[in-house]
């Protein structure tokens, strides 16, 4: 297995543990953490299954699910969650959650930019997608600011607190993702910085 370690400017990914169950329950049994997820807050049970499932799945071979912890940049304990998903045709969906103590600082969209470096610099994809609920503005900012572009609308795609529920999904292409200035997967060194990547900084740190 090739365990995934990524980093940077504040934050990083790896692997999710056996002893993060606490931690991703804080974040997943969170009413306001879950209001715009896909799903309605989870039980300590429900939270420990999916930490079971998220170690079983990084041994799969081929693997096809990437379930990160978030972590910051030089610390080991879990604020969040994050999920790479790969599909046929070279492309993969992504996902976020991020407890409520962690929002309003800007870390989204450097959390997708890192799952961009897993899909398109580790995995090789061509396209990565995501879906935000309609309400969920500041995911959409998030969306846009590390460079995906806004494709439509999934009309009733979710089923959840007892009613039907759109999606809007965004997308980015290979070509399209600038790498942040400052990331680096374990064993490679970060991007040499470029005009075009210190602006995207720049912009992420505002």
């Amino acid at each position: 297995m090739t365990r995934v370690h990524l980093t940077g400017p504040r934050l990083a990914l790896r692997e999710v543990e056996p002893e993060d169950a606490d931690a991703l329950l804080a974040v997943y049994g969170d009413p306001e953490a879950t209001r715009h997820l896909s799903f309605e807050p989870r039980t300590p049970e429900q939270v420990q299954a999916i930490v079971d499932r998220s170690i079983t799945s990084a041994s799969d071979t081929p693997r096809t699910e990437y379930c990160l912890a978030i972590t910051r940049r030089g610390e080991h304990r879990l604020i969040g969650y994050a999920r790479l998903a790969t599909e046929p045709q070279q492309a993969a969906t992504i996902g976020f959650a991020l407890h409520p103590a962690e929002w309003g600082r800007g870390l989204g969209t450097e959390i997708v930019h890192l799952l961009c470096e897993l899909g398109f610099r580790t995995l090789r994809l061509h396209r990565i997608w995501a879906a935000r609920s309609p309400l969920n503005e500041a995911s959409a900012r998030t969306l846009l600011r590390a460079g995906m572009t806004e494709d439509g609308r999934i009309r009733d795609h979710v089923f959840v607190r007892g009613a039907w529920r759109d999606s809007i999904t965004y997308s980015i292409l290979e070509h399209e993702w600038a790498p942040l200035v400052g990331i680096a997967t374990e064993g490679h060194p970060p991007p040499a910085a470029s005009p075009d990547a210190n602006r995207e900084q720049d912009e992420v740190s505002r």
